[in-house]
C-alpha cells in the first residue's frame, strides 16, 4: 500500500527588505526560527524529526553545513541528519519534494524541509591569489551565485526581457500585475491572512528589542511611480524595479510525516502531498520553465488546471506569472491571492518553500493547490497539494 506524505505544520518568518529589519540574522538563524515555530505550532517534539532538507543559495560566509545549523538551532536531535539543497530559487521547494520522497519511499517517517536566505549578509569575494600590484577585483556573491545567468553571462533580468519579448508580454501588463500583487499583499495583511503562518522575530537593539511580525516590502510601494520607472536591464525594456521581486531576507519550514505517523502522534495533517515535478528549458528561458513543470505535476496527479483552486507561482518577475496565465490559461484571480514575491519579497533560498507554506494556509478543506517556481539555469519545480 502506498505511503502518503502529509504536511502537519508550515511556518515562515516575515520577509525583510535588503539591509532592512532582519539584516542582523544569518540565513541559518532565519531558518531555525521558522522551523521552531512550525514545531511549536503543533506541539511537535523536535526529537521525532529524523531528517532535514533545507535550501540555501548564497552560501559564502554562512558557515559550514547551513542545514545542520538550522537543525541544531531549532532543537532537532544530534542523531538526525541534515542536507543543504541549492537549486537556486527552487531550493526550498526541492527540499520539500525530497522530504516527501523520503517518506513515500519508506526511508523516513518524519522529515522537516524548507529554506532560508539572508541576501543582506551575502559577502563580496576577492581572489585567493593576490595581485602582485594594484587593486583587488571583487565579485558580489549575491549577484554572481544567486542572480547571474552563467550560461549567457548576464543578469537574470536580461533573461526575463528575452522571455517577455518572446511571449509578447508588455510593460503595461507587467506593471498592472505588480500593482495588483502589492494591493493583494496589503489586503492580506489587513485581514490577518498570514497570521497563522508567521514566526515573529525578535530583533535586539541598543534601545531595546523589537518584534518583527510582518513583511517589510509591501508597504514601500509608491503606485504613481510604477509606470514611470526606467527599465532596469535593457534600454527601452519592460522589466523594472517595480515589476521585479526585491532582494530580501527570510526563512520558511514545513514538517512532513507519513499519514500513519501523524495518526500515531495524534496530529491532524494540514495537507497531503499529491504530486511534484521538475522541468528544464534553455537557461535563457527560465521564466517559462514553470509552464512546463506545473503541467507535469498536474498530469502526475491526474488533474487539470481547472481542478486547482489556488496557484502560488513565484514572482521572480511579474512576467513569470503573466507567461503562466497566457500559456496555461489560468485565471489571474486564482494566482497568488495574497500577493507574491514582487510585493512580499524573494529570499531566494526560501521562496520555493515559502509559497508552499502560504498555499497550505490559503486553501480551504478539500481544495487542491499547485505551486511552481522557476530557477536560474533554466529550470523549475512544481508541487500539487490537497488541503485536508
Amino acid at each position: 500500500m502506498p505511503i502518503e506524505a502529509v504536511i502537519v505544520a508550515a511556518s515562515r518568518t516575515p520577509t525583510g527588505s535588503l539591509n532592512g529589519s532582519l539584516k542582523t540574522f544569518k540565513a541559518p538563524e532565519l531558518g531555525a526560527e521558522a522551523l521552531k515555530h512550525a514545531l511549536a505550532s503543533k506541539q511537535i517534539d523536535p526529537s521525532v524529526v529524523e531528517e532535514l532538507y533545507f535550501g540555501n543559495v548564497v552560501q559564502a560566509g554562512v558557515g559550514q553545513s547551513p542545514a545542520r545549523q538550522v537543525a541544531l538551532k531549532a532543537g532537532l536531535s544530534q542523531s538526525s541528519d541534515a542536507t543543504t539543497i541549492n537549486k537556486v530559487c527552487a531550493s526550498g521547494m526541492k527540499s520539500v519534494m525530497l522530504a516527501a520522497q523520503a517518506i513515500e519511499g519508506g526511508h523516513r517517517s518524519v522529515v522537516a524541509a524548507g529554506g532560508a536566505e539572508s541576501m543582506s549578509n551575502a559577502p563580496f569575494l576577492i581572489p585567493r591569489t593576490n595581485p602582485a600590484f594594484g587593486k583587488f577585483t571583487t565579485i558580489d556573491s549575491l549577484e554572481y551565485d544567486g542572480l547571474w545567468d552563467v550560461f549567457n553571462n548576464q543578469a537574470m533580468g536580461c533573461c526575463a526581457e528575452v522571455s517577455a519579448e518572446k511571449c509578447e508580454i508588455t510593460r503595461e501588463s507587467q506593471d498592472s500585475h505588480a500593482i495588483e500583487s502589492y494591493k493583494r499583499a496589503a489586503k492580506a495583511w489587513q485581514e490577518g491572512a498570514f497570521d497563522a503562518e508567521i514566526a515573529p522575530l525578535t530583533v535586539k537593539g541598543k534601545k531595546g528589542d523589537t518584534v518583527v511580525r510582518e513583511d517589510e516590502e509591501y508597504k514601500r510601494v509608491i503606485f504613481d511611480k510604477v509606470p514611470t520607472l526606467r527599465s532596469a536591464f535593457k534600454q527601452g525594456g519592460s522589466i523594472t524595479a517595480a515589476n521585479s521581486s526585491p532582494l530580501s531576507d527570510g526563512g520558511s519550514a514545513l514538517i512532513l510525516m507519513s499519514a500513519e505517523k501523524a495518526k500515531e502522534l495524534g496530529l491532524t495533517p494540514l495537507a497531503k502531498i499529491v504530486s511534484y515535478a521538475d522541468a528544464g528549458v534553455d537557461p535563457v528561458d527560465f521564466p517559462i520553465a514553470p509552464t512546463v513543470a506545473v503541467p507535469k505535476a498536474l498530469e502526475k496527479a491526474n488533474l487539470t488546471a481547472a481542478d486547482i483552486s489556488l496557484f502560488e507561482l513565484n514572482e521572480a518577475f511579474s512576467v513569470v506569472v503573466r507567461i503562466a496565465e497566457k500559456k496555461l490559461g489560468i485565471d489571474p484571480a486564482k494566482i497568488n491571492v495574497n500577493g507574491g514575491a514582487v510585493a512580499l519579497g524573494h529570499a531566494i533560498g526560501s521562496s520555493g518553500s515559502r509559497i508552499i507554506v502560504s498555499l497550505v494556509h490559503a486553501l480551504k478543506s478539500g481544495q487542491y493547490g499547485a505551486a511552481g517556481v522557476c530557477n536560474g539555469g533554466g529550470a523549475a519545480s512544481a508541487i500539487v497539494i490537497q488541503k485536508l
